[in-house]
This record gives structure tokens, C-alpha cells and sequence, in this order.
């Protein structure tokens, strides 16, 4: 018994040794592998794919149920060093890694954040060009790029106009990452800059220098919400007198237009809002610098992260109870790109602040009476069993149009004290969440109600 609790000790002291200094391929896999082996039942250590030059692309999820999605808990990422020379983002989140892991069951902000959210940080998008930086530069080097000379941050598939990118396998990757997961908040570390930039960053016809998305509030609110618990980036003053970030934000094409990003990519095919954090003025800077980075980044991190919750969550379901996939939920005047859609499980996730909203729900009519197809892969139907379930059964006031049933519902977002003490609604009563009288539509439907449940 001695010696397995002297093996504890020796795995969480290898995992809390983190030094403020550049880890190397080599020595991030370790350290990655070092948390895991210490904090099992907390961490899943897993790589979503390879480099060019055949380098793991590590992706270390934390969290009560950090192998697998769970019905009510959103998921959310940290993505960074995908310019491979732009190197804070790729230390810093070792350092959050290593916070969250030793906080978790001492700190009761962090332990709930944890149990309520699952956190998945890839530390390097381009490790390759990472490892190609011989000779650190605050400004540029060959190792923005990734092996095969692409920039990842104009490879995306893009919504306004076809830039033809050849998808690269780091690209690749993260695609199919986006896909098989149901992201609701992300942002991507990078450098050269002080700013949190946000979509849309590129525009199809005149914009007057501002590309707005249909969510324009919550990104300046996600935006603002880094920059204001940031050490110095709320101050806006930039990297030098001749730009400048009122209040340290910026909207990504006010900026400068840029295509194939993977902010825009998030956003209209991942239905997952993403923010671009520009963390340093030099994008390679010395080691000894890290330290005072991880100090002025570190509650601005965890304050971003809590953002997840914002709004409203909750299944679509039919009359036995089933989930339905593939339904369209979306808040009225707010049309995405690509309709916001449940998921398998029949699970919707809406950022939206506090006000009165309508919530449509679209489902194809072979599935409002029928049963969800089966779950695949590591999905589980259990709830969390800590979240109370709130339930609101939309009446029969359906209507048939264009081969959906359409049902509509007025919804209120109120401050509660719950979570971190952000706005979340997954506490407080039905009267309080649900406010005015429903419509009742004229005509009536032969198709069972939906039931929109919030979790």
C-alpha cells in the first residue's frame, strides 16, 4: 500500500513539474502523458491525427467525464500554436493544463467548472512548423507555415468565397475533430498582435469595413469578456501608436480580410463559436517572458471557458421521450449560415445573453413521430445526474411548412446565480425561465408535440 501511494506521489510531482520554458516535441508528449498517467479519471490523452512530417496532433480533454460526451455538459477547446513560430498560446495552455488538474477537488470554482464541462486543449495545431523555428523572431519566420508551406489559417473551407485550399492533414484533422464533436466554444491562441478578434472575418458584398454575424452581441460579449480579465489587453493600446483595439477587440475583417480562417470554419460548419486571441506583440518571444504571460492570460482563460454556458441547451425529444438529430433550433432573427442542428442525442446549445428570444424547432415530419436512430461510437444517453432537468412541453400548435413541423416558443433569459456565477440556465424554476403566453397557432396538426427540454 506504501508503495502505491509512493507511486501516486511520484506521478503527480513528474506532472506538476512544469518549468517556464520552450517544451519541444518531445518533452510536450512526455508532459502530456506525464498529466494523464497522474490524473486518469480526470484527463483523456488522446491525438486526432498526424503533422505532414508525422507528428502527433495531441488533444488532452479534462473534465468529470473526460472520455466521452454526456447529455447537458458542453464541450468546449483551446487550440493554439497553428503558426508554428507564434509560441505563447502553446506554452500557456501547458500551464492551464497544469492548473486545472492540481486545482480540481481544492478549488471549488475550477472543481465545478470541471464537472459541468468537458475542456479539450490541443497545445499545437502545427508542430512542424514549431520544430522548423531555428531561430526564434518576433515579426516572422519560415515556421508559420507547416511543411508543406501552407498557411493553416487560409485552409479552411470558406463561407463567402471559394479559395480552392488544398486541405492539408493538420486541417484535416481538426475538420473531422469539429465534426465528431459537438463544440459550443473555442478560441485559437496565436501572436504578433494584443487583441481578441472575432468572426466574421472575411465578407461577401459591400460591409463598410464590418463583417457582422447573426450573433454579433455574444461575440463582442466573448471578445470583451478575455480582454476585460486580461492583464493589459483590455487597454487597447496595440503593439505600437499606430493601432490600436478600443477596449482590446476587434471584428476580424474590420481588422483585415482574411479567407479559409478557422474562426469562420467554427462558426458556419462546426456550429461553434470561436474567437482569434492575438496574446503577444512578439510572436516567438524569449523564455523568460513566459511566466509574466501565463500571469496575465491565466483568469482571463478561465473566465472564457466559463462563457460555455451562456444561453440555453437542452434535447429535442418525440412523444416517447427520444431524442430526434437533426432538428433545427435556432433563435429567431438570428439565421445561421448553416441552420444550427441537434445531435445525435438530440442536444441543442445556443450562446445567447440575457433577453426575450423565440426558439424555433424545425424537424423533418418522418421524424417528429418516430423514434432517433440508434446512438453510435462512445455516445451515452445517461443525464448528469447533478443537473436538475427542466421541462416544458410544446403544445400541439404546430404547423405544417415546406416538409417540416415548425414550433415556436418565447423564451426569457434571466441572471442566476448558478455556475461561476455567469448566466446559464440550468437553475431556477420554469415560471422564472419562460415568460409571456405562447401562441397558439390555428392550424392544428395530426403530428405528436416536440418537447423541447432544458438541461
Amino acid at each position: 500500500q506504501d508503495c502505491a501511494v509512493v507511486g501516486i506521489l511520484c506521478l503527480i510531482s513528474v506532472a506538476a513539474a512544469l518549468d517556464f520554458k520552450y517544451h519541444h516535441a518531445e518533452e510536450l508528449e512526455a508532459y502530456l502523458k506525464s498529466v494523464h498517467a497522474a490524473y486518469p479519471s480526470l484527463t483523456h490523452l488522446h491525438s486526432i491525427g498526424r503533422s505532414v512530417e508525422g507528428r502527433n496532433l495531441w488533444v488532452l480533454v479534462l473534465g468529470r467525464f473526460p472520455t466521452h460526451h454526456k447529455i447537458g455538459i458542453p464541450e468546449f477547446k483551446y487550440v493554439a500554436n497553428m503558426h508554428g513560430d507564434e509560441t505563447v498560446g502553446r506554452e500557456i495552455l501547458l500551464h492551464l493544463i497544469d492548473f486545472l488538474v492540481t486545482s480540481y477537488g481544492r478549488d471549488p470554482v475550477i472543481t465545478r467548472l470541471l464537472n459541468n464541462t468537458r475542456v479539450h486543449i490541443m497545445p499545437t495545431m502545427n508542430p512542424d512548423g514549431f520544430e522548423a523555428t531555428k531561430v526564434p523572431d518576433c515579426y516572422y519566420s519560415r515556421g508559420r507555415y507547416n511543411k508543406n508551406g501552407e498557411d493553416l489559417n487560409r485552409n479552411f473551407p470558406d463561407a463567402f468565397e471559394s479559395n480552392n485550399a488544398s486541405i492539408q492533414p493538420e486541417t484535416r484533422a481538426v475538420m473531422n475533430w469539429i465534426k465528431n464533436e459537438t463544440f459550443v466554444l473555442s478560441a485559437n491562441l496565436h501572436g504578433g498582435a494584443l487583441v481578441a478578434s472575432y468572426t466574421f472575418d472575411n465578407v461577401t458584398g459591400s460591409s463598410k469595413g464590418y463583417s457582422r454575424s447573426p450573433d454579433d452581441d455574444v461575440f463582442i460579449h466573448l471578445a470583451k469578456t478575455y480582454s476585460f480579465n486580461h492583464a493589459s489587453m483590455y487597454k487597447g493600446t496595440g503593439c505600437d501608436n499606430r493601432q490600436t483595439f478600443p477596449e482590446g477587440i476587434t471584428n476580424g475583417y474590420s481588422w483585415y480580410q482574411l479567407e479559409g480562417g478557422m474562426q469562420d470554419y467554427n462558426y458556419v460548419w462546426g456550429q461553434c463559436f470561436e474567437i482569434t486571441l492575438e496574446l503577444s506583440c512578439c510572436k516567438y518571444p524569449p523564455a523568460d517572458q513566459l511566466e509574466k504571460f501565463w500571469r496575465d492570460n491565466k483568469v482571463a482563460l478561465i473566465e472564457y471557458i466559463k462563457q460555455v454556458h451562456l444561453g440555453v441547451k437542452g434535447q429535442v425529444t418525440d412523444k416517447n421521450g427520444d431524442p430526434i438529430p437533426n432538428a433545427i433550433v435556432e433563435a429567431k432573427g438570428r439565421p445561421h449560415v448553416c441552420p444550427y442542428r441537434t445531435n445525435q442525442l438530440g442536444e441543442y446549445f445556443l450562446l445567447l445573453l440575457p433577453g426575450t428570444y423565440v426558439i424555433n424547432v424545425s424537424v423533418p415530419p418522418h421524424l417528429s413521430t418516430s423514434s432517433a436512430p440508434p446512438l453510435r461510437g462512445n455516445q451515452h444517453e445517461e443525464a448528469v445526474p447533478q443537473l436538475p432537468t427542466l421541462s416544458w412541453e410544446m403544445q400541439k400548435h404546430s404547423q405544417r411548412k415546406r416538409n417540416t413541423i415548425k414550433t415556436s416558443s418565447l423564451l426569457t433569459l434571466h441572471p442566476s446565480p448558478s455556475l461561476c456565477n455567469k448566466y446559464i440556465i440550468c437553475s431556477g424554476s420554469t415560471q422564472e425561465l419562460f415568460k409571456g403566453k405562447k401562441k397558439e397557432n390555428s392550424h392544428k396538426s395530426s403530428h405528436a408535440p416536440l418537447h423541447l427540454n432544458i438541461i
